[in-house]
């Protein structure tokens, strides 16, 4: 199947459907390739598995696919100029479906080795005509209604009704009669035409006839060549009295080769092979009597199985005899010679009987030696017998030279000679372009696959960044602002390292990278494991969500898994100053956001509203090795097998309107209620806690030298700077009561510059986290939900 098909499937389905169903239909029917050469052959199997997979994936029926594709091959040939062909087959419809047998004929030089399907027409009327179909190839048979019913319109702006009268199928061909319903008026124009041109012909002698026709062929009815063409003779000169169907095959049309068939096709191209091999000299066939050679070969075959059955009896007879002693006779070898041969003679006798498979058209299914003969089949009523008006055909100049024929042995009254001359200039320029086209073509699908491993990239890395979803929507040219998108029920996750700003006193910047990654690396692989989904990092602060951009019930549970597993593997995280386990921070919240596409350059997929606030809040009011959840968080876990401890009473996080508000009316800070999340039970029913107690996180963090311990009541919200808030609360900045133990770097006891340089810290830490709050602050009120 030539390339030429299948690239009208191809230009069909990306222009409907687009490149990205396309890609998912040839990854579906296991088609490597993007695109094909026309002149290039392909699998026979390839438009059934396209078509299968394309009506999986569109959802079209399988039939009418089919029927589509033949409908746009036929407007795709017009982009290489077949329709100048199809416009000019026939005057008429009635004219261009009695030639369709004969198209594929003038494209005989562009496709060497195509294998065209039959057609054959009969009972034509007014009203239409009955057209037979013969392919070796299944499954076409819509395929072949769309293009009948296009051409119809497109050429002849006449509507063909395509009804299908019988359908039959044997194991290497496919016989399909169909009957065309249109308006063919043209055929009784044709037959009054017929009748005055009966009347006007002149008598010719028969002489003259046939050496007008160097190449004719006269047969009876049982099959007998009474006469043969003078050019024809040169070459067979022992055919008379031969019957025609011993001497040669029928490759075209598709039928068995018999009187009734030949008067029924007479409208049809006539392809004959001979079946024995034509030697230089005048020499037909190696065979010297009268029967042809593959008769003699078909009985030496069966004498050769009877004496390979016999010998195969003898020998297993020896083997049985000398089984046990561990011998093993030479004459094995020449047994398996002997069935080579065999199969060999077997093989012969199938290509010249016309019984091996059918794969191979024209010229290629003759053997080099073999005479090709192309011409119509016309019966003369005063002989009773039909003429076979036929031209040699050659592959080369080589070919003709090897069968003994010469330029003046073909007729001067056609175009024989100058085909014969042309072709072999023309095949050499078709085979020279197609070679380019070839290793153009195959740079292409090299570039193609190379490309293809560069998007796959690309996408990942793009999915990364932003949900597939959305980042599908931006590719079909959506507006950034057209994805975002309200999610009712979230829960979001933050964290944060216990003294990161002191940790990164102590040590090198690359260390800093280097722990960052290893930390974020172990929970980007915990944020697949649990399902959720990682929405940014912003220095040691880490935070996820679920619930969005997928929606689900179980965001909660997904996020506080989540947490416990952050919890739990910073037994493998190290500080590099101190090399103890490093602490985080974890505060989780749920409620409602907006989510959606900011920016032009490097374009992120953020989260706002007030549960980003609250959630950020959460983490920063928490306690080291701790997971801090609200009430909201903690209702989701209601009833599931989660360790949870009611912290107390927290001031709310509100805005500042509401805060002085509430303070002008005297009622005081809002407070909300908290709690930690300490583990989960294991399925046997046994406590997996996580978290330390809180005293034991208090010394724990003391000893680490990380900020003082949030205040639990009596705190301002939103607070940027927490050493004004103590201001406000009546401590002193300079107040050491809440202040931990700090060690110097080096685990001796500190000088007042090392206290100094360690205060300094502090105050970077503090400052570091604050400046981080007022970041997630300042984000999510861009689009705040109070």
């Amino acid at each position: 199947m030539y390339g030429l098909l299948l690239e009208s499937i191809n230009d069909y389905l990306k222009g409907a459907y687009g490149e990205a169903v396309w890609k998912l239909i040839r990854e579906r029917a296991n088609v490597p390739h993007h695109s094909f050469v026309t002149h290039q052959v392909y699998s026979e199997t390839v438009i059934p598995r396209l078509a299968k997979a394309a009506s999986e994936v569109t959802g079209m029926n399988h039939d009418e696919l089919m029927d589509v594709f033949g409908i746009s091959f036929v407007t795709f040939v017009g982009q290489y100029g077949y329709d100048r062909i199809l416009r000019v087959l026939g005057r008429q419809l009635r004219d261009f479906l009695n030639g369709l047998d004969n198209l594929h004929e003038y494209l005989r030089f562009s496709y060497p080795k195509l294998q065209p399907p039959s057609f054959f027409c009969e009972e034509e009327t007014a009203t239409g005509l009955t057209l037979h179909y013969r392919s070796r190839r299944k499954g076409f048979i819509h395929y072949v209604k769309g293009e009948l019913r296009q051409v119809g319109k497109q050429f002849y702006q006449t509507d063909i009704e395509v009804e299908v009268l019988n359908h039959d199928e044997t194991d290497d061909q496919t016989h399909i009669v169909f009957r065309l319903h249109f308006d063919n008026t043209a055929f009784k124009q044709n037959q009054q035409a017929d009748l005055r041109q009966e009347e006007e012909l002149l008598p010719v002698r028969s002489e003259l006839f046939f050496e007008v026709f160097p190449f004719n062929v006269v047969f009876t009815q049982d099959m007998v060549i009474r006469n043969v063409g003078v050019g024809l003779e040169a070459i067979m000169s022992d055919l008379e009295g031969k019957k025609i169907n011993d001497c040669f095959r029928v490759v075209r049309p598709l039928v068995e080769f018999t009187w009734d068939n030949v008067l029924s096709h007479t409208n049809n191209l006539f392809e004959l092979i001979s079946r024995d091999p034509i030697t230089r000299g005048g020499g037909y066939g190696r065979n010297s009597g009268s029967e042809p050679l593959y008769k003699k070969i078909q009985m030496n075959l069966t004498g050769s199985l009877q004496r390979t059955q016999a010998k195969h009896q003898l020998s297993h007879a020896q083997h049985g005899h000398h089984n046990g002693e561990g011998e093993e006779p030479r004459e094995g070898e020449e047994e398996d010679r002997k069935a080579l041969d065999t199969s060999l003679e077997l093989l012969a006798y199938q290509s010249i009987t016309d019984a091996a498979q059918e794969g191979v058209d024209g010229i290629e299914g003759a053997s080099s030696n073999c005479l090709t003969l192309k011409g119509q089949m016309m019966f003369m009523k005063e002989w009773d017998s039909v003429i076979f008006i036929g031209t040699p055909i050659m592959e080369n100049l080589e070919a003709m030279y090897r069968i003994g024929l010469f330029i003046n042995d073909l007729s001067m009254h056609d175009s024989s000679r100058d085909l014969v001359l042309t072709g072999t200039q023309q095949s050499a320029e078709l085979k020279l372009a197609l070679d380019q086209e070839q290793q153009k073509s195959s740079k292409l699908e090299e570039s193609m696959r190379q490309l293809d491993q560069e998007m796959k990239k690309t996408d990942e890395l793009l999915y990364q960044m932003i949900p597939k979803t959305v980042a599908d929507r931006l590719r079909r040219g959506e507006p950034s602002v057209e994805t975002c998108e309200v999610f009712q029920e979230v829960t979001i996750l933050f964290s944060d390292v216990v003294g990161f700003t002191k940790i990164c006193s102590r040590i090198t910047p690359m260390q800093v990278v280097s722990m960052l990654n290893s930390m974020y690396t172990l929970f980007d692989q915990l944020s697949e494991k649990n399902q959720v989904y990682k929405v940014e990092t912003i220095g040691d602060a880490y935070m996820v969500v679920s619930g969005a951009p997928t929606t689900t019930k179980y965001h909660a549970h997904h996020v506080c898994d989540m947490a416990l597993d952050m919890i739990r593997s910073m037994e493998h995280l190290k500080d590099p100053s101190t090399n103890e386990n490093l602490h985080i921070r974890v505060g989780v919240h749920s409620g409602m956001v907006v989510a959606g596409v900011v920016g032009l350059k490097m374009p992120r997929w953020c989260l706002f509203g007030e549960t980003v606030n609250t959630a950020s809040y959460m983490e920063a009011s928490g306690e080291g090795m701790h997971v801090h959840i609200s009430q909201v968080t903690k209702d989701y876990l209601q009833g599931q097998p989660y360790i949870i401890e009611e912290r107390g009473s927290i001031p709310a996080k509100t805005t500042s309107q509401a805060n002085e508000i509430r303070i002008q009316l005297g009622e005081g800070n809002e407070l909300m209620k908290t709690y930690w999340l300490k583990g989960k039970l294991r399925n046997d029913g046994g406590e997996s806690v996580v978290s330390p107690p809180v005293e034991e996180a208090d010394s724990t963090k003391s000893e680490a030298g990380s900020g003082p311990v949030t205040p639990q009541l009596n705190f301002t919200p939103m607070v940027v700077n927490k050493d004004k808030a103590k201001d406000a609360e009546g401590d002193s900045p300079d107040d050491k009561s809440h202040q931990p133990e700090t060690v110097g770097a080096t685990g001796g006891d500190n000088t007042s510059n090392d206290g100094v340089e360690l205060e300094n810290a502090e105050e970077e830490e503090k400052e570091g986290h604050n400046l981080r709050r007022l970041f997630r602050a300042k984000n999510s009120s861009v689009c705040r939900i109070s």
